[in-house]
């Protein structure tokens, strides 16, 4: 009897760790794990951040650089054109096809199609690989002016690092407030005056209409008018998932992949995994598509044990973090809808405060800068559903983290 064998097409970081779930799960069949670029698998967040300061390289965020010990055929620099259904034939641009007994498609985004005059001229970058981010990144450590299209975590942690760098930086963000869509209005506008504070210009609510420059780029027109004089430009106005394949299968797709809480897809051998698919949020809901390195690292599990047929294991509430200059910004679970906003620390006199978002007595997001450990107390308060008083939350003398673990140990049978 011949071996099984599971595809995954994308060498991302959800395609890598589903792929050694796979091993660690003990599945013995063939894994063939399909990268289009040429490097190994490597990680996305610090290319807005340690990359563009110069001290972290290839070398260091590389996931995997041995392949022999956990017998997974890598195929660098080729790209899947096809899967073909009837057969699970997965079809690649060099014309190897791989016969597949399932199939993960986690294939990520692409910098979202903006339609503006310019963008093809030299000084103009998007940020979505490792080889932009290291050419970008000599440039930002010569100074100069740079413009950055869009005010979303990645183009405010670019901002920071040019910044830091010693750029002169100008944000310009359709929205009238920056990170608006993810933080809400009240974070969002925090960090837009941390960006201020430290000599970041921002125009908001407003768009840019071209791109100009003899043979590079020289300036940015904005809708009202406005010329930015500018050395370089970054367009990060978000991402599209990249559906096309399995539009061509015919599976569902609204925004993404749309895969269940295992991560299947409306066709029983294809799954998908990553910031392609559109899912059931951690409450379960609403459909939602997350981008973050957390989501990536679970579903990918999640992926692994449901192609095995296994019991998928425990997710966590979501989390996401960006740092930006001296501030590590982190989120998790939901900040939309809350009843009442609780802050532990001052947000208003300095950089460290945890702000707890409640729906009832319940937790069921956290805002926190420079405060991680109320991160993690904040997600295991949801994940045990402990109801809390606005005394505790406020007290920075009661140990959150304790009182979630005491819930737990209560439940213990």
């Amino acid at each position: 009897m011949s071996r099984q064998v599971f595809t995954i097409v994308g060498a991302s970081l959800a395609g890598l760790r589903a792929a050694e779930a796979l091993r660690s799960r003990g599945f013995d069949g063939r894994v063939v794990l399909v990268g289009e670029e040429r490097h190994a698998p490597y990680e996305r967040p610090p290319l807005s951040k340690g990359v563009l300061h110069g001290t972290v390289g290839l070398a260091e965020l590389t996931l995997r650089d041995a392949w022999d010990d956990v017998e997974i055929e890598f195929v660098p620099g080729d790209r899947v054109v096809e899967v073909v259904a009837a057969e699970r034939d997965v079809v690649l641009a060099s014309g190897r096809r791989v016969r597949s007994d399932q199939v993960l498609l986690a294939t990520g985004g692409r910098p979202r199609d903006v339609d503006l005059p310019g963008l093809d001229l030299p000084g103009v970058f998007t940020l979505r690989d490792i080889d932009e981010a290291l050419e970008l990144a000599p440039l930002l450590a010569q100074g100069g002016r740079l413009v950055v299209i869009g005010g979303g975590f990645i183009g405010l942690e670019v901002a920071a690092s040019a910044r830091m760098l010693g750029c002169e930086v100008t944000v310009v963000e359709a929205a009238t407030v920056p990170l608006a869509r993810g933080l809400g209005p009240e974070w969002g506008g925090y960090v837009a005056e941390q960006h201020l504070e430290r000599g970041v210009r921002i125009g908001m609510g407003v768009g840019v209409r071209a791109l100009r420059g003899s043979g590079h780029l020289q300036e940015v027109e904005l809708e009202d008018g406005t010329v930015l004089q500018a050395d370089l430009a970054v367009v990060g106005v978000g991402m599209t998932p990249r559906t096309e394949l399995a539009e061509g299968l015919g599976l569902r797709t609204d925004g993404g992949i749309v895969v269940d809480a295992r991560a299947r897809t409306s066709n029983s051998h294809v799954f998908a995994a990553g910031d392609v698919t559109v899912q059931p949020s951690w409450s379960g809901d609403r459909m939602v598509r997350y981008e973050s390195f957390q989501n990536a690292q679970d579903q990918a599990a999640v992926a692994a044990a449901a192609m095995l047929d296994q019991e998928p294991p425990r997710r966590e509430p979501p989390w996401f973090w960006s740092d930006q200059f001296d501030l590590n910004i982190q989120t998790a679970g939901e900040l939309g809808g809350a009843d009442e906003v609780i802050v532990r620390g001052d947000h208003r006199a300095g950089t460290s405060f945890a702000a707890f978002h409640l729906q009832g007595d319940r937790v069921a997001g956290v805002f926190a800068v420079n405060r991680p450990k109320e991160v993690r107390a904040g997600m295991k308060l949801m994940e045990v559903d402990l109801p809390v008083t606005v005394d505790e939350l406020i007290d920075e003398s009661v140990d959150l983290r304790r009182l979630a673990k005491k819930v737990v140990a209560h439940r213990r049978p």
